[in-house]
């Protein structure tokens, strides 16, 4: 097992403070791709992204999003949205995992990368979607299901949070 890996899984944390310095678009494209490279139902991979870096935009979606005023410094934000009617089956049920698995990879490769980064949900928060994809301009089929702030972090050195709890765990049966 590559300790390097583990590392980016064990330190990811959520972080809400940044310097107000640019993402480098390479870095946002490599972001993308691991959210892309996420595990599907029957691979439909019923997602789409917006990326943000216009700083008008970002004060927009801070403005109208109660969650996510840590966009007021952040450099750029991904918007993952589903795709409910992609296909007639597995996107319907499923696109709301699907697109938290690709959620969940952007946010470790954002680490990895040394940004930080936060899931602010738009999903299920009718007024939320409704500001996302209104200052966005998504069409009405498509459904924005969180929006992720990226940028430098303030503090690079804070220790993230223990979450590993052995009482969790059920060998063979509960």
């Amino acid at each position: 097992m590559d300790k390097d890996f583990l590392n980016v899984i064990y330190t990811r944390r959520s972080v809400r403070q940044f310097t107000g310095e640019k993402v480098k678009k390479e870095d946002l494209v490599t972001m993308l791709r691991a959210g892309m490279s996420a595990p599907s139902a029957v691979n439909v991979q019923p997602w789409a992204f917006v990326v943000v870096t216009e700083r008008d935009t970002l004060d927009k979606l801070c403005d109208a999003l109660p969650h996510a005023k840590m966009l007021d410094k952040a450099g750029a934000a991904i918007v993952v949205c589903g795709i409910p009617d992609k296909d007639d089956i597995y996107a319907k049920k499923y696109w709301v995992m699907d697109c938290s698995l690709a959620s969940e990879n952007i946010l470790l490769v954002a680490h990895g990368l040394g940004y930080g980064a936060v899931w602010t949900a738009a999903y299920a928060e009718k007024d939320r979607m409704k500001s996302v994809r209104d200052i966005l301009s998504i069409p009405e089929n498509i459904i924005p299901l969180n929006v992720i702030p990226v940028g430098v972090p303030v503090n690079k050195d804070e220790a993230p949070k223990d979450k590993f709890k052995e009482e969790n765990i059920h060998w063979g049966k509960w």
